[in-house]
């Protein structure tokens, strides 16, 4: 196979150890879309092609590990109502939040789906994403919870980017409906629609007191384990209601927001090896003043993520720059966490071992930016330092 090494750089290898596991001075060989090697550029072995980077940063592309990308319309004036006093829970239980999202989404195209998506898509990938999650959960019926998830696999045909699918039916409870029927006579079912055709690669859920509680959840939980597909659980964002708690005990990938976890939960997390996703668009978004546990996930070990929540309500926003910026800013992640959180533990959170560190063996997706250190990617805001990508060993 053709190799290319490219020199001239300094490597952000995210391995332990050292600060980011740089490499000053480095240079890595890209071999049949992986890294064949990596090291300083004085030992580097010979190759086909050489590309000199011109001292530039590279660090894994960056992982965004929870995203609503898929959905119809939009909620701008709900943010209107949330400035004039309403709150998350207010703007839901008039009709709005989720289940206003659910009406547009059903009423869109497949085509319309994909086309309102792809310019999200298009701005993660030009600061560096080259793996996302997509979420399904704006259906909450069985035929457009599939078409949501036909739709995020399409995206990874039509643009240079990994997609990772989490079927999300017990998003909400649709107006009118029972909420332990809906998980027995709507979800389920769709759920295993939804496996029967590939789609999925985790299930979640929401576990809060405007959606399910974790007697409900572990329904879910329970067939997603009898398909011997991983879980996921929006947890402990509102309130706390036991949701993380539930996570671990299914050894979930991760519980995600987490604002209101405790310490206890911080330990039942690192025991089950369960990754803490923190999503600060949507703390800044909803003006909330509970922060995520940090200092207790540090204590126990606990993998920080990082990632947009990008979705029409509570974090309509698709930078994850912007969201490593403010993990530091609001929580108080130092920039290597935050790097580490979109990057190796945001892999970590997916349940993808090939991808988040520059190693032997893993993908070779990287990024490339116009910087010399690496915390320089936290410390902008709206500022994309992003040269160019490779994904899969090529440049895109």
């Amino acid at each position: 196979m053709p190799q290319t090494l490219l020199t001239d750089l300094t490597a952000a290898t995210m391995d332990a150890g050292d600060p980011y596991g740089l490499i000053a001075d480095a240079a890595i060989l890209v071999e049949g879309g992986q890294i064949a090697w990596v090291g300083p550029r004085a030992d580097a072995p010979g190759a086909d092609a050489v590309l000199r980077l011109d001292g530039r940063l590279v660090t894994p592309a960056l992982i965004d590990c929870h995203t609503h990308l898929v959905f119809g319309g939009n909620r701008a004036a709900e943010f209107e109502m949330r400035l004039q006093g309403a709150s998350y829970e207010e703007v839901a239980r008039a009709g709005g939040g989720i289940v206003s999202t659910v009406k547009a989404t059903r009423a869109a195209s497949d085509e319309a789906l994909l086309a309102a998506a792809l310019p999200r898509v298009d701005a993660m990938v030009a600061e560096g994403v080259a793996t996302v999650e997509i979420k399904s959960g704006y259906g909450l019926d069985v035929e457009t919870e599939l078409r949501m998830l036909r739709v995020a696999r399409k995206i990874a045909k039509v643009r240079p980017v990994s997609v990772a699918t989490s079927f999300l039916g017990a998003h909400a409870v649709p107006a009118g409906t029972d909420p332990d029927g809906y998980i027995d006579d709507i979800c389920i079912p769709a759920l295993r629609a939804a496996h029967a055709e590939g789609l999925v690669d985790a299930v979640d859920g929401f576990c809060e007191g405007i959606a399910f509680s974790p007697e409900q959840i572990g329904r879910v939980f329970e067939v997603a384990r009898e398909l011997g597909l991983a879980m996921k659980l929006h947890a402990e964002q509102l309130s706390h209601r036991g949701g993380t708690a539930l996570a671990a005990r299914y050894r979930a990938l991760s519980a995600d927001h987490v604002e209101y976890a405790s310490p206890e939960d911080a330990r039942a997390m690192a025991r089950a090896g369960t990754a803490a996703v923190l999503l600060p668009g949507a703390f800044y978004t909803l003006r909330e003043t509970q922060s995520p546990p940090v200092e207790a996930f540090r204590a126990a070990s606990v993998p920080m993520a990082v990632a947009t929540d990008c979705n029409p309500g509570s974090s309509p926003m698709t930078s994850i720059l912007l969201a490593m910026n403010m993990a530091c800013t609001f929580f108080r992640l130092t920039p290597e966490e935050a790097l580490r959180g979109a990057t190796f533990h945001a892999a970590r959170a997916l349940g993808l071992n090939d991808r988040g560190r520059i190693a032997k063996g893993q993908r070779a997706d990287l990024a490339v930016w116009d910087a010399a250190h690496p915390a320089e990617l936290a410390y902008g805001i709206g500022i994309n330092r992003l040269h160019t990508r490779v994904f899969g060993g090529e440049m895109r």
